[in-house]
């Protein structure tokens, strides 16, 4: 690597629009460092792009110079966003696909139409918990109570999972995710994910149902059945991705919308659909800010920067969602009225595109518009300047997002 002095990602997330403006002046290829780690970030749309879809960049973590010689062990608070088993999250080319078929017939188009009623049945049910919580004037927290659950309840359906599993589970991602866990108990945190996601296939092996983690178990595309390796890898990782994304879709729309009344007005009156708000979103407050991690099996030139054989490299999607050469010179402005709000990659791009994305948009699209006409008075309880992010270095997640329903 170069003498370029690193960006360190602040793990406490105290200033992420400073960070944001930091890494997106420091250029379009730049170094950054993760909990003492080097590494590069992409913030340019373009380059972003074009490396996301380079067969050069992979995802197997053997090909990771400090990985390999020993420089980065288990202990390092991250690894496990990285090393997270096998799983189509993790492998490139014709057994990314192959682990991949399965997912995408589950979350194709007409199947997602399937889930409408189901998200519909699941918002309604938040929504009178919310005004149960926020009876009489009373603060709550629209992330605890509305956001955070709904999206584990729509995966838990298509999963497979039971419901009653809900509340461990987002205990045991919250813990696996915040960088305030002490490395031991994460790893005791993965160890018990992993003895339960186990449980759940043989249960589903001994008697399938109609749920996506059946479908896993009895899949043989390309003439090869996934291991139960695979299969356990392709959950764990899509019950993660599968929440994690959609709650910080809903909280940022609504933090954004309730920061910007005009805007928000726009879209109550039909002037602006929710779809757009939406996009805007994604592009200007991204749920994922930095995406690990891939690795570099030759030497990649970008302009005057080298990618060195074995660097890692990570994509900044906050960052990137800011570029002006796509969005023009208001791009730290947000605004629903945004020609090029969907030309954003808050999902990725190329063939790890998110295969949750489509499902991640419909949540938002059902749950948003639902929330405002059940209480078009909501308002946030505190200063938007006091609400504060968790402790999450690659998730835009506050921590709490107290409000009241009016």
């Amino acid at each position: 690597m170069s003498s370029q002095c690193p960006i360190a990602i602040d793990p406490m997330v105290g200033d992420l629009a400073g960070e944001t403006a930091r890494l997106r002046a420091a250029g379009p290829v730049t170094k950054l460092e993760l909990l003492g780690v080097p590494a590069w970030t992409v913030t340019d749309h373009s380059i972003a792009r074009r490396l996301l879809t380079d067969t050069r960049l992979v995802k197997d973590i053997d090909e990771w110079s400090l990985w390999s010689s020993g420089v980065v062990t288990r202990q390092w608070p991250l690894i496990g966003m990285i090393d997270a088993g096998r799983s189509m999250f993790t492998v490139d080319g014709p057994e990314h696909r192959r682990l991949r078929a399965k997912t995408a017939q589950a979350l194709a188009p007409r199947r997602l139409e399937e889930l409408r009623p189901v998200i519909e049945r699941l918002t309604a049910e938040l929504l009178d918990d919310l005004a149960a919580a926020g009876a009489d004037g009373a603060v709550v927290d629209l992330k605890q109570v509305f956001a955070y659950p709904l999206p584990m309840r729509v995966i838990g359906e298509l999963m497979g999972v039971e419901r009653a599993d809900h509340p461990q589970l987002l205990e045991w991602y919250k813990a696996f995710f915040s960088v305030m866990t002490p490395q031991d108990e994460r790893l005791a945190v993965i160890e018990a994910m992993d003895v339960y996601f186990t449980d759940l296939v043989r249960k589903k092996t001994a008697a399938p149902g109609d749920d996506l983690t059946s479908a896993f178990i009895l899949a043989d595309e390309g003439g090869d059945p996934l291991t139960e390796e695979e299969v356990i890898g392709n959950i764990k990782a899509l019950v993660a991705a599968g929440h994690e994304t959609t709650i910080g879709l809903i909280v940022n729309t609504v933090r954004s919308l309730l920061a910007e009344p005009e805007q928000l007005a726009k879209v109550l009156a039909g002037e602006v659909d929710w779809k757009q708000a939406i996009e805007e979103t994604l592009r200007w407050d991204s749920p994922v800010t930095h995406l690990l991690m891939r690795f570099a099996t030759e030497d990649i030139t970008i302009g005057d920067t080298v990618i060195e054989k074995g660097d890692g490299v990570v994509m900044s999607y906050r960052a990137i969602g800011r570029d002006t050469v796509v969005h023009g010179e208001t791009a730290d402005d947000f605004d629903v009225t945004r020609a090029t709000a969907n030309r954003h990659l808050a999902f990725g791009y190329g063939p790890h595109i998110c295969p949750g994305a489509a499902l991640s948009r419909m949540e938002a699209a059902i749950a948003l518009p639902a929330l405002f006409a059940r209480f078009p008075g909501l308002r946030l309880a505190v200063p938007d300047s006091e609400l504060g992010n968790l402790p999450v270095l690659t998730q835009n997640d506050l921590a709490a997002f107290p409000v009241v329903l009016g």
